[in-house]
């Protein structure tokens, strides 16, 4: 696979389990603190409210799946690849490749994300400014 957008993740000593390797419930965070990079860098803001404007429209996860290839040690240095491949109308799904330094892929995986009202507490049609700014990055 290949991601024009990467991001580098700090494994930290509490992310080990008592097999010496970080616990698989933390690749989702990993893949999380990601797509937080991904959306401040590509679309701007914070991700709670990437429009930047204040307006109750977020996203909300509802869709997380993880294959998991090989573990990831303390000493690894891992990069977490992030991609938008489409955009629906009210969703659209992230791709991930977590690697280590090494060049070893340890985990793939894909969210589904949506846009999400949360003064309405449903979804929303993604807004413009999203769709103007991943479309152009993505090339989509």
């Amino acid at each position: 696979m290949s991601f024009e957008f990467t991001t580098t993740v700090d494994v930290r000593y509490n992310d080990l389990d008592t097999y010496g390797h970080v616990n698989n419930a933390l690749y989702g965070t990993y893949v999380e603190e990601a797509r937080v990079d991904y959306l401040e860098t590509v679309v701007g803001g914070a991700a709670a409210d990437i429009t930047g404007s204040g307006e109750e429209t977020g996203m909300v996860v509802a869709n997380l799946q993880l294959d998991f290839e090989r573990p990831i040690r303390l000493a690894d240095e891992v990069t977490v690849g992030v991609r938008v491949p489409r955009l629906g109308e009210k969703s659209f799904p992230f791709e991930y490749e977590i690697r280590t330094a090494d060049g070893e892929v340890a985990a793939t995986g894909e969210t589904t994300m949506v846009a999400y009202d949360r003064g309405q507490g449903s979804s929303v049609p993604i807004p413009d400014s999203w769709r103007e700014s991943i479309g152009e990055f993505e090339g989509l």
